[in-house]
């Protein structure tokens, strides 16, 4: 953190950021389920909803999480990811995750297809 960094208000951003994780890990297992016992139901549509809003808003950023510039703001110098991986893992987790995510979403369209 930098000189002028606000203690409270980085650990409420990263409390927010990481429920939203949460929701994004949720909304993934949810995705995959479904594509696996072909649920079709509200928290698919919920799921794949907040899953395209993620994804959309981290493209917009230029592959940046939104929440980056905000934390940014209050002085913190970590992004959430490296409170948790190394540095250089952290990086690529956002390529990651969304590999997993278009699986996710391909299975699912598969599995309805067929």
């Amino acid at each position: 953190m930098n000189q002028e960094a606000n203690p409270l208000m980085i650990w409420v951003i990263r409390l927010i950021h990481t429920l939203i994780a949460l929701i994004g890990i949720a909304a993934t297992v949810i995705i995959y389920y479904s594509a696996i016992s072909q649920t079709y139901n509200l928290w698919l549509y919920l799921s794949l909803g907040a899953l395209l809003i993620e994804v959309i808003a981290v493209i917009l950023n230029r592959g940046d999480c939104p929440f980056l510039f905000v934390s940014r703001k209050y002085g913190d110098d970590k992004k959430l990811l490296e409170l948790f991986l190394p540095k250089n893992v952290a990086k690529r987790m956002f390529k990651v995750i969304f590999i997993v995510i278009l699986i996710g979403y391909l299975l699912l369209l598969f599995r309805f297809l067929f």
